[in-house]
């Protein structure tokens, strides 16, 4: 083996060995994470509530839970039809409808002492041009926001407590579910690993011709 697919092969190890580290002691945090609804497929937003302005006839969810990232992070739960949720709120002119998932997670998921509430669905008629946010505010109140804007509480839930860090051991445990699309941390390692792979090959055809 050359020095340089020797130096590559022991960087790609050392790459492999940070990352089982990192995985090993990552801490969650406890908080309320967004999502869209596109057909029957959940999808971590790529935006806040705050800067979201869905559309007449979306579905959107809210979920709380102990995630480490996007790529843990558990869905919403339940009926997620907007037929079915704003079947009771007609259409009025000046106005849109917005469906709402609101998903207060389990036992295992609440801040000491507090007992989250049934998962719910509620749709929301506010303003064409109103935000997600806009949205929660009219059919979930009360909110809670932090200092930083952070959305810590959808109808009071939970009482207290935002985004707080959740130490490894203490995360809950779940069965691996299939994911929906979102940023995944294993992504830049990935590419690392090819980075250095080519990078290595680029250097080794060099020196051929060179030779």
């Amino acid at each position: 083996m050359t020095s340089v697919r020797r130096a590559a092969a022991l960087l790609v190890a050392s790459l492999l060995v940070l990352a089982a580290g990192a995985q090993a002691q990552a801490a969650g945090y406890r908080y309320w994470s967004f999502w869209d609804r596109s057909g029957d497929r959940w999808t971590y937003a790529t935006q806040g509530p705050a800067s979201e302005r869905p559309d007449d006839g979306s579905v959107q969810g809210f979920r709380f839970a102990v995630s480490a990232d996007s790529s843990d992070a558990d869905r919403p739960r339940g009926t997620a039809d907007f037929g079915s949720i704003c079947a009771k709120t007609p259409a009025k002119a000046g106005t849109k409808r917005v469906a709402l998932v609101l998903d207060f997670g389990t036992g295992a998921d609440a801040p000491s002492g507090e007992t989250p509430p049934a998962p719910r669905t509620v749709c929301a008629r506010v303003s064409p041009d109103a935000s997600t946010a806009e949205a929660l505010a009219e059919a979930a109140k009360p909110l809670r926001y932090d200092s930083n804007a952070l959305l810590c509480a959808i109808a009071g839930y939970p009482a207290r407590g935002c985004g707080e860090q959740v130490a490894a051991d203490e995360k809950p445990s779940r069965k691996a579910a299939p994911k929906d699309d979102g940023p995944s941390l294993g992504l830049p390692l990935g590419i690392g690993v090819v980075a250095v792979l080519g990078g290595a090959a680029f250097w080794q055809a060099r020196r051929r011709r060179n030779a």
